[in-house]
């Protein structure tokens, strides 16, 4: 992809809140919603989680845009506690690489990532990609750190009737994660799974973020696609590279499998499930 100018690749949020008043914002419109949500749940009664729709979030990102962090911390806030009711998100951060040029080589970065984006783009109708940017089941995007726009869209996608979608037999053998998917098969969608780890603590030496100290949640590394007739509960398996030599992080390794619409994009069921390694 051709390099876009530094400053149409971000949106500043610099009036954004910092950390707290995020997620204070965030459970605040969260408890206003209630009411209005299509399961109506009390945010602290407790709830199986797979009793709730499922909904992704993804969010384009990198290690070399000042503005990232607090949209990283937001979607960190999200994924621990999960103060949206009557839904539950699965989130992906995204490392895009076009920063990869601007002072600071993002690690994490995939052009794979940059590539979904700029289908994004090409789907919602923008003028360029930026960062940071947060996708919600494919339907709804906004600047990555405005916490209201991401509870309006969690609550507008929890009114949204998923498809069933299920991870069976998952395991970690050898830097590979072998699995199945049982869900709806279709020839009119197609099933990705995405590898993904928390990376805690990452130091930055040069660019915007120079000093800093990073934290990311769900990071992805690999994502692949399968034809939609995967979903019949075949054996599938998607390697997990750099992961398999423990090299980037510990822990498990999030395997996040969903299901799209070749032609909206919007994802009709997602799961998670974590793998020790």
């Amino acid at each position: 992809m051709s390099m876009i100018s530094n400053q149409s690749k971000r949106i500043s949020i610099g009036a954004i809140l910092t950390l707290t008043p995020l997620v204070l914002a965030l459970m605040i419109v969260a408890t206003v919603n209630t009411q209005s949500t299509s399961a109506g749940i009390p945010v602290d009664q407790p709830v199986a989680a797979t009793a709730l729709p499922t909904v992704l979030v993804e969010l384009f990102t990198s290690e070399g845009c000042s503005d990232c962090p607090p949209a990283d911390r937001l979607l960190g806030e999200l994924d621990a506690r999960q103060p949206v009711s009557g839904v539950q998100a699965i989130v992906l951060s995204e490392h895009v690489t076009y920063w990869d040029r601007q002072g600071w080589h993002d690690p994490f970065s995939l052009d794979a990532m940059t590539d979904r984006q700029e289908q994004y783009v090409r789907r919602f109708g923008l003028d360029s990609s930026f960062t940071p940017q947060m996708v919600v089941d494919g339907t709804t995007q906004f600047v990555g750190g405005d916490a209201k726009a991401l509870v309006a869209a969690l609550n507008k996608a929890s009114e949204t009737s998923k498809q069933p979608l299920q991870i069976e037999g998952a395991r970690w053998d050898h830097g590979t994660a072998e699995f199945s998917v049982h869900g709806t098969v279709s020839k009119d969608a197609r099933i990705f799974a995405a590898l993904a780890i928390d990376v805690t603590h990452h130091e930055v030496s040069s660019g915007e973020n120079k000093g800093r100290t990073l934290n990311h949640t769900a990071v992805v590394r690999v994502m692949k696609d399968f034809p939609g007739d995967a979903a019949d509960g075949r054996s599938l398996k998607l390697a997990g590279g750099a992961l398999a030599e423990k090299n980037e992080a510990n822990g498990p390794v999030r395997l996040v499998v969903f299901q799209v619409d070749r032609k909206s994009a919007h994802v009709l069921g997602v799961a998670e499930q974590n793998l020790p390694r």
